[in-house]
C-alpha cells in the first residue's frame, strides 16, 4: 500500500512540474464536409474547392461526402452532422432549408435547432423552367395553361424553399399542379424525358440545354444575367421574394477556435479566381457572408418562410 501511495504522489508531482499533456491542435485528423445532395451542383463544386484548400492549408485530408436524401431533401446528411461530435471534423454544407425547416418538421435528431452558421457563401441561380416547345413562355401563361391542363412539377423536395415558392405561386395564381414529385437530380433529361413538365432546378444543371428550354422565372434576389429576360419570382409576386442559399454549418458546441480555422479557409476560397469564375459562368452569386450576418439572414428568412407556409396552407 505504501508503495502505491508513493507512486501516485510521484506521478502527481511529475505532472505538476511538467504540465499535463497538451491537447492536439485542430485539425489533426481527416475532416469531412457533408453535402446532402448528389455530386455536380454548385454547392458540391464550391465545397470541394473549400476541402481542397483546407487540405493544403492544414496538411490533413479533407473530403466531400455526398449524402443525398432520395428526393426527400437534405435531412439525412444534416442528421449525420448533427449526431457527430462537436469537434469540427464533420462540417455541413447546407441549403437554407436545413437551419430553417429541419427542426420544425418532426426530425428528432435535428430538434431543437442544432446548427450555427460559419458563413453563407452561395446564392443559387434557381429557376423555374420548362421545355422549349411548351405552349407557354411566361409564368403567367403557364398559370393560365395549368387551369385547364395538368402540369407535372419536378422539385428537390416538398419542404425546400423553391418548391414552396412554386406551390405558393399556384395558390395565388388560381391553379393547381396536376402532380408534383421530388427528384435527386433535375436536369435536361428530366424535361426531355417528360418526367416533369416544369422543374425547379439550378441554372447550372440545365446549362447544357439552355437553348432548348424556357426559363420562366428565377428564384433569386436579382435577375440572372444569362437569362435576363426571366423575372424573379419576387417581381411576379412580392411575397415570393426569397432566394435559395448555401452555407457552412457546425453544431452549436463546436469550439470557437475550430470555427475560425474553417472560416479562414472558406472565406479565402470564395474570393479565389476559380470560385468567381464559376459564378460568372453559371449565374450564381458566390461570396462570403460572416457568421453574425448569416445568423441575421436566417432570422429574416424564417419570417419569409412563415409567410410562404401560410400561402401554401
Amino acid at each position: 500500500m505504501k508503495y502505491f501511495l508513493t507512486a501516485a504522489a510521484t506521478a502527481a508531482l511529475t505532472a505538476a512540474a511538467f504540465g499535463t499533456p497538451a491537447l492536439a491542435e485542430y485539425p489533426e485528423k481527416p475532416v469531412n464536409f457533408i453535402v446532402p445532395w448528389p455530386p455536380g451542383d454548385l454547392e458540391d463544386v464550391l465545397t470541394r474547392m473549400i476541402a481542397e484548400d483546407f487540405q493544403k492549408e492544414y496538411g490533413v485530408a479533407a473530403a466531400v461526402v455526398n449524402k443525398p436524401g432520395g428526393g426527400g431533401g437534405p435531412f439525412p446528411g444534416a442528421i449525420d452532422v448533427a449526431t457527430a461530435p462537436a469537434d469540427g471534423y464533420t462540417i455541413g454544407s447546407f441549403v437554407i432549408g436545413v437551419p430553417l425547416i429541419g427542426h420544425e418538421i418532426g426530425i428528432d435528431e435535428l430538434t431543437p435547432a442544432k446548427f450555427d452558421p460559419l458563413g453563407i457563401f452561395l446564392t443559387y441561380p434557381f429557376v423555374l423552367a420548362t421545355s422549349g416547345d411548351a405552349p407557354f413562355k411566361t409564368v403567367e401563361e403557364m398559370a393560365e395553361h395549368a387551369k385547364s391542363n395538368d402540369l407535372a412539377l419536378g422539385h428537390f423536395g416538398a419542404p425546400l424553399i423553391p418548391t414552396k415558392v412554386s406551390l405558393a405561386y399556384a395558390k395565388t395564381a388560381g391553379f393547381e399542379w396536376g402532380s408534383e414529385a421530388a427528384f435527386d437530380a433535375l436536369d435536361c433529361n428530366t424535361l426531355a424525358s417528360g418526367d416533369a413538365d416544369v422543374v425547379n432546378t439550378t441554372l447550372q444543371l440545365v446549362l447544357p440545354c439552355l437553348d432548348s428550354i424556357t426559363v420562366l422565372a428565377t428564384m433569386t434576389d436579382e435577375r440572372i444575367p444569362q437569362v435576363s429576360d426571366a423575372p424573379t419570382m419576387g417581381e411576379v409576386n412580392g411575397d415570393l421574394g426569397i432566394s435559395l442559399w448555401n452555407g457552412l454549418f457546425v453544431t452549436k458546441d463546436t469550439p470557437q477556435d475550430v470555427r475560425e480555422k474553417i472560416i479562414a479557409v472558406a472565406k479565402k476560397t470564395m474570393m479565389s479566381e476559380r470560385a468567381q469564375k464559376l459564378a460568372a459562368e453559371t449565374g450564381a452569386a458566390v461570396y462570403w457572408q460572416d457568421a453574425e450576418t448569416s445568423a441575421a439572414r436566417i432570422e429574416t428568412d424564417t419570417g419569409k418562410l412563415q409567410t410562404l407556409n401560410g400561402m401554401v396552407e
